[in-house]
């Protein structure tokens, strides 16, 4: 068991808010995150089927791929299927948290696990909506303490750089100050100014790792006020964004390329664009509705785009463009079930959480193939 907020706390630091694109539906839809949790259930949608099933398997949060409310709703009652989701929901105390498209565009979400599916490899970003900001950090330490604070720094996940990690620097100085009244100092008296030989550590920190690198610096760190600099740098960030390119293992033909695309998300069918007997060995892939992006696909060179609800009109400029196009539906994003509940039961395990955690057994998915 565990409080709301402590598990979405742990969720949002593998795919955070900041992540979404704007205007998205994301965050808590329904009920509290300051209660108990015993069960968390994963699903794609939030239908009401999906609802009941939650009420007969006593889940007490669900975490959502798409927000069961995306448009303002006039009013809550049982003659809509929104109404019945939200009454439902609030009547049996179970919340709905949604991680929509920061749950896409993070590293190792959603278009990562697509990828992975279809077995691409050496992938890429498609479509770049976010760079995230590097810091460097230097912060002064008493000699006395600079391993015990420079392992922190390097447990907590600061110094990457590139294919390197734990990259520090240190130079050694005399640091001075005077406690003052009230002050309890790991060093000298108060009111008697103190001078003491301190290295200076500096390291870099992602966005995404500043505040538990500072937690860990504080933790570790044996002055009561820790004097460090946290600033700004121009080194080139992690790059994130929509959809992922790479390659095959082996090229295959258009038609070889769909038939493994409907076998590796185990779907009954898919819409195929192009000449069945085209090469293909560079596929872009983007869940969900991917229609705005095949020109970006295009330009980047895949022989193939992989993504759901292609429209007629788009398909034909994907013909123009002599881009292959194979859609396997918008619910082949369920892949993203039994990949939030194995992120987060890792990170349960670290923290020591006791929470079921468990997969949408609902089926969400509109359409059928005769």
């Amino acid at each position: 068991m565990a409080n709301g907020n402590q598990i979405i706390q742990l969720f949002e630091e593998f795919a955070p808010k900041h992540l979404a694109v704007e205007g998205d539906k994301i965050g808590l839809q329904i009920g509290t995150l300051n209660k108990e949790v015993r069960r968390v259930m994963v699903t794609l949608d939030v239908l009401e089927s999906v609802v009941d099933e939650a009420i007969a398997r006593e889940v007490d949060l669900i975490i959502a791929h798409h927000p069961p409310i995306f448009s303002p709703l006039g009013q809550v009652n049982d003659r809509s299927a929104a109404g019945r989701i939200t009454m439902k929901c609030i009547r049996h105390d179970i919340s709905v948290y949604v991680a929509h498209t920061n749950l896409d565009v993070c590293k190792g979400g959603v278009n990562d696990w697509m990828s992975e599916a279809l077995g691409l490899e050496g992938t890429e970003v498609l479509v770049p909506t976010y760079e995230e900001p590097v810091y460097k950090l230097s912060v002064f330490v008493p000699t006395t303490h600079q391993e015990v604070v420079s392992e922190a720094l390097g447990k907590a996940g600061a110094g990457h750089l590139g294919d390197y990690a734990d990259c520090q620097f240190s130079v050694t100085g005399t640091g001075q100050f005077t406690p003052l009244d009230g002050t309890s100092p790991f060093i000298g008296r108060p009111h008697e100014t103190e001078r003491v030989e301190e290295v200076k550590i500096e390291t870099i920190v992602r966005e995404s790792q500043k505040k538990r690198v500072l937690r860990a610096m504080h933790e570790a760190h044996p002055y009561e006020e820790v004097a460090y600099d946290l600033i700004r740098d121009e080194i080139e960030g992690q790059v994130l964004g929509l959809g992922r390119i790479g390659r095959l293992s082996s090229p295959m033909s258009l038609e070889a390329f769909a038939l493994h695309v409907k076998k590796s998300f185990g779907v009954e069918g898919v819409r195929v664009v192009g000449e069945l007997d085209r090469r293909i060995e560079k596929v872009a892939v983007l869940g969900g509705d991917g229609n705005k992006y095949v020109s970006k696909a295009a330009f980047k060179g895949a022989d193939a785009y992989v993504t759901g609800d292609l429209y007629f009109h788009v398909a034909h400029d994907a013909m123009a463009l002599g881009m292959a196009v194979v859609d396997p539906g918008h619910h082949v994003e369920s892949v993203m079930k039994q990949g939030v509940v194995d992120v987060l039961a890792e990170k349960f395990e670290k923290a020591k959480i006791d929470v079921d955690l468990i997969v949408s057994e609902a089926n969400t998915n509109p359409f059928q193939f005769r």
